[in-house]
Order: structure tokens, then sequence, then C-alpha cells
């Protein structure tokens, strides 16, 4: 298992920043070869994403989510992926969003470009684009406030 761990300051309160990060269906906004979110239900999302020029679709289910502190995700087919992005709060306007993801490379592309830290780099390049996005919007597209419990061991 391949791991990465990225933040981004962004300049908007805490709710705003996290309301608009469970818009899952947004993300081929601003994250880079995710062509489209699906939200199947309040816990469970079909991905497209081109990879390297390899087309994929899975499925992943939220594993944990707690408004404004963070939202967790298991895949459950296709591409081996975990991960969790977190909010803290800076100060009244600011928010730190850091991301962290576990996967597993399929192929011999994915694994060459694991090495090279194109994961890395994407996941620093998607984190800047999600500031520029909400940046620019100022408020969020949606919110959805549930609450998904992290399931006993």
């Amino acid at each position: 298992m391949g791991g990465v761990i990225e933040h981004v300051d962004v300049e908007v309160p805490i709710r705003t920043a996290y309301d608009q990060w469970t818009q899952f269906e947004e993300f081929p906004h601003f994250m880079e070869g995710v062509q489209e979110v699906r939200q199947l239900s309040d816990t469970m999302t079909h991905w497209t994403v081109e990879i390297a020029g390899v087309k994929r679709e899975f499925d992943a289910q939220i594993t944990e989510q707690l408004p404004d502190e963070r939202v967790a995700w298991n895949s459950t087919g296709g591409t081996d992926h975990a991960g969790v992005v977190t909010f803290h709060r800076l100060d009244e306007g600011h928010t730190r969003v850091t991301l962290q993801l576990e996967f597993e490379p399929q192929g011999l592309v994915e694994k060459a470009g694991d090495k090279l830290g194109i994961v890395d780099r994407r996941a620093k390049g998607d984190l800047e684009r999600f500031k520029s996005f909400i940046e620019r919007r100022g408020q969020e597209t949606g919110a959805w406030r549930g609450k998904v419990d992290r399931p006993l061991p």
C-alpha cells in the first residue's frame, strides 16, 4: 500500500469547507482525472476516473462522517484505496483541509506513476483546485450534515 498526506489552508469558514466536501458529485470540478461521481445513497458513491489514460469505475463507501471534522471512505470494488479528509478551524474565516490517501497501485503504469510521486502531486493539485473552487464561490454548492459512525471493530 502506498500513501499520501497533503493539506491546504482555505479562506472560508470550516462549515463552508466541510459542506462543500460532502458534495461528491462536484468533485470533477477540482479533482484531476475524476470524470464523474454519483451519490448512490448517504454512504455509497460510484466513481468514474481516468488515471494515466486508464479508465476505471468503482464504488466507495463512506465509513465515517462527522460534520465539520472528517469524512473517511474505502473503495468497495475495482481500485483498492481508502482515505480520510479532516477539517481544522484556524480562525473564524480560515480552515485547514488535510487529505490522507492509502492505495494499492495497479498495473505497470500506475506503479511507475506511484514511484514518481504522481499521486502525491495529484493530491496536492486537487487540494489547490478545491481551494480555488470554494474561495471563488465563497459559499458551498450544497451540504449534507448527516453523521456516519465508524463501524465497530
